[in-house]
């Protein structure tokens, strides 16, 4: 005998329905060479693989002799990998941090390894000083704050430093949308030792931002709510050109999208509409600045960002990495795809998760669906 039951969807936390889905039939991870012969790129641009058997990459920052540090949402875990022979692929893997509560943003600044998990932010003073004496064990976490809500529904974290080596951390709101009390819910921070300052509210989960390379503009992507239909609301582009702005969420989507639960609400605030609306549950959740010179002038101040792609949607979106380009005064010109091949039919075979600038240049893109990580360059001669 079967029995159905019938539960509430959009009340259920993503865990919960991440448990209901894996009863449904699931595409297994296909072997990166297979991966590599579905992915596209404009001319001139040629991609490897730079990194596999990983577990769920995230964010990614590069330390000061080339080593790479990748957080994760699935494993607790941060590691270093390192390409040492200089032939375009890892060929060393470590772990640097265990037993964390998805540690998925990281950051290197001035000598030290920053990882944020959940509730809190960690530092590892002088990491490289450290390696370089120790060829096994764990490096000592030294606390930076633990100030940050705990509430797991999109509290994963993007953490970046400004060129003053000051902290920002997204906190996403603890729901699909709701209003909540404590004013750090919904924000992208500047964490100041045990204070905050608010950078922009009313965002309900940006996996990604960077800081323009010439109007040193902070631009983020946040993920728009869920059960309003397959192509409603979007998710969105933003740009910050006053702290503290207020950008919608949980009472209007997008530029024109009235909330149905929240839109008649009294809040104060005046709405900054988005610099860009992604298809809806494209689900965006990486950005990066190209402030490097191996590709052509075209990409020079460009964003790349990932589209992580829909899991609520009957036909799926998203899936693909994009570039924004901007004119010099920061504005956006064109938003193109440049990196697609991740969905066969409506089969998926990759998810790109993150992208990163390494400092030769070359661009790096996390896939924590095939655990692995590209390396994208550019050779016109090829």
């Amino acid at each position: 005998m079967l029995t159905v039951i019938i539960l509430p969807m959009r009340n259920l936390k993503p865990y919960i329905l991440f448990c209901l889905i894996s009863f449904y039939p699931i595409y297994l991870a296909s072997s990166p060479s297979n991966i590599l012969n579905n992915i596209l790129l404009p001319d001139g641009f040629k991609i490897e693989v730079f990194a596999e058997d990983l577990i769920g990459p995230r964010q990614m920052t590069e330390g000061s002799n080339g080593e790479i540090y990748i957080g994760s949402r699935k494993s607790g875990k941060v590691v270093l990998i390192q390409d040492r022979d200089k032939n375009g692929k890892t060929d060393y893997k470590r772990i640097i941090a265990e037993n964390l509560n998805q540690p998925s943003g990281v950051s290197f600044y001035n000598g030290d390894l920053f990882i944020a998990e959940i509730d809190k932010i960690w530092k590892i003073s002088n990491i490289y000083s450290w390696l370089s004496e120790n060829s096994t064990g764990l490096p000592e976490l030294e606390l930076v704050t633990d100030n940050l809500p705990d509430d797991e529904w999109h509290g994963w974290k993007w953490m970046k430093h400004d060129s003053a080596g000051r902290i920002y951390v997204n906190v996403g709101a603890p729901c699909n949308v709701c209003i909540k009390d404590d004013d750090r819910y919904a924000t992208i921070l500047r964490i100041n030792s045990s204070s905050y300052e608010i950078i922009a509210r009313g965002v309900r989960n940006s996996v990604g931002f960077d800081w323009h390379p010439v109007t040193e503009e902070l631009f983020f992507t946040d993920n728009g709510r869920d059960w309003l239909g397959d192509e409603t609301p979007p998710c969105e582009l933003n740009r910050v050109q006053n702290y503290g702005a207020f950008y919608g969420f949980p009472y209007r989507h997008g530029t024109n999208i009235v909330d149905p639960e929240y839109g008649s609400a009294k809040h104060g605030y005046e709405l900054v509409p988005p610099v860009y609306e992604f298809q809806a549950h494209s689900a965006p959740t990486g950005l990066a600045f190209y402030d490097k010179d191996m590709f052509p002038e075209e990409y020079e101040n460009a964003a790349f960002i990932t589209l992580h792609g829909s899991w609520n949607r009957s036909s799926k979106v998203g899936y693909k990495v994009v570039a924004a380009k901007f004119d010099k005064g920061g504005n956006l010109e064109i938003l193109h795809d440049f990196m697609t091949g991740f969905l066969d039919g409506e089969n998926t075979i990759g998810r790109p998760a993150a992208p990163f600038i390494l400092s030769d240049g070359s661009l790096l893109v996390s896939d924590d669906f095939q655990n692995l990580i590209y390396r994208v360059t550019f050779n016109q001669t090829d």
